[in-house]
């Protein structure tokens, strides 16, 4: 079953703004302002703050529409794409080099982890067509599921509740809930045992 697509570049962007595609802009021009300002933001006043300072931080992301739940950790040197695609349960992490590449919503539950240099991939291209356009995806990474080191996930992929994926690996498809995967691609290595305070259901 085909990934829905949240965001095509094709159906936003006018092929008027220049006659070669791949030198038309993946977004119109207010988003592209708006993210210009949360550089800025981020380089001034994000990655300078002191790493214990991170209700400031949220505090910031929350400024440019993110949504954060309490005692959220974000580290001064992770990076987040769009923070208004941005929604936090409480106690989430994203630790130093952890990047969220994000032009569609990307959802954390609680005490979902990110650690340090993994990336979320959002978005990608449509190959197939001769206009290369940007697609993005919206993704969702449950409670208590953990990306560990280095580790990358690909467009459109869900994590699901306690899922982990191991250090360096990459995430083509789903997790499920409460199983650890590993390499690149990421195979299902076993179930992980279950936290008492999870919830029942799956992201």
């Amino acid at each position: 079953m085909p990934k829905p697509v949240h965001y095509n570049a094709a159906e936003h962007i006018s092929s008027d703004t220049a006659a070669d595609p791949y030198q038309r802009p993946a977004f119109p021009l207010r988003d592209r302002i708006r993210r210009q300002l949360w550089n800025i933001c981020w380089t001034l006043l994000y990655r300078t703050s002191p790493r214990p300072l991170h209700g400031w931080r949220s505090l910031l992301l929350q400024l440019f529409g993110a949504t954060m739940g309490p005692n959220c950790h974000f580290y001064p040197k992770s990076r987040v794409w769009a923070p208004w695609n941005l929604v936090c349960a409480d106690q989430v992490t994203a630790a130093d080099g952890a990047e969220i590449y994000n032009p569609a919503p990307v959802t954390f539950g609680s005490h979902a982890i990110l650690s340090q240099d993994s990336y979320i991939c959002g978005a990608t291209h449509d190959y197939d067509d001769a206009a290369f356009p940007l697609l993005a995806y919206a993704m969702s990474f449950g409670a208590y599921s953990w990306i560990c080191a280095r580790a990358s996930v690909a467009p459109g992929v869900k994590v699901g509740e306690g899922a982990v994926l191991g250090l360096g690996s990459v995430a083509t498809r789903n997790l499920e809930p409460w199983t650890i995967y590993a390499g690149a691609p990421a195979v299902r290595l076993k179930e992980r045992r279950r936290h008492e305070q999870s919830s029942s259901e799956p992201a």
